[in-house]
């Protein structure tokens, strides 16, 4: 099966081809270009990269957010698109979740988080199971300290990994120092994200997880500026 992966949730972006579980090329967002018009250039890159051609490729996985409104949604509607003229399935995934998938160690609780400006971050817990991992709550955008205490009391004093492309974002805050004493340190891994949401997607592919163009949708998770502008006003009669 080839898939093509699409991750446009905030500035560190990439494209990715897959051949069943092998990444056969990967590009990525490394400009301040918008991704308007940085995305198809990308993707034809991509794709001859791979030595493939969009009507070769079997399915889509696209990271639906958490992220910049603008940056998602313009890689949901490439998608869309896509997937409405070829007729192929399509995923939706996580970035929190691909986050998570790449935590090392054994523990029954996961957190994942990445900077979501503002000096807050985009979060979120897992907790292992038989099937892998399972979100507890929702994602969230968050002060990474209140982060911290919201995981600690959601994991109800269990050990948990921290997986994170922006480790820092915790680490010099006061409630991580408790974590630090219970021995817990933040997994830093890449900020390349299609090749993870593209083994995902497989994985979803495989066990008939998958949706089309019209049910395709996006999680934000923080409203758009303009939505939060509008209510702003409203709420002082402007």
């Amino acid at each position: 099966m080839i898939l093509l992966a699409i991750d446009t949730c905030d500035s560190r972006g990439s494209v990715a081809v897959l051949r069943d579980a092998g990444v056969l090329k990967v590009v990525v967002h490394e400009s301040t270009e918008d991704y308007s018009s940085w995305l198809l250039p990308a993707v034809d890159e991509v794709l001859a990269g791979s030595n493939a051609k969009m009507e070769q490729v079997d399915a889509y996985a696209a990271a639906a957010g958490p992220g910049s409104f603008t940056g998602v949604r313009v890689g949901l509607t490439a998608v869309k698109a896509w997937v409405e003229v070829y007729g192929k399935p399509v995923v939706a995934v996580s970035l929190l979740e691909s986050l998570a998938s790449e935590a090392l160690e054994a523990t029954s609780w996961v957190a994942a988080f990445f900077n979501a400006q503002r000096e807050q971050v985009f979060g979120a817990i897992y907790q292992r199971t038989g099937k892998g991992l399972a979100r507890v709550g929702e994602e969230m955008v968050i002060g990474p300290g209140k982060f911290v205490e919201t995981v600690a009391e959601l994991a109800r004093g269990e050990k948990v990994s921290w997986v994170s492309m922006d480790a820092g974002c915790v680490e010099l805050e006061v409630a991580w120092k408790a974590r630090e004493l219970r021995g817990e340190k933040v997994e830093s891994v890449s900020s390349v994200r299609a090749p993870m949401i593209g083994r995902l997607g497989l994985a979803a592919m495989a066990e008939g997880r998958f949706t089309d163009a019209l049910a395709l949708d996006a999680n934000y998770v923080r409203r758009p500026d303009a939505e939060i502008f509008w209510k702003g006003n409203a709420a002082h009669g402007r």
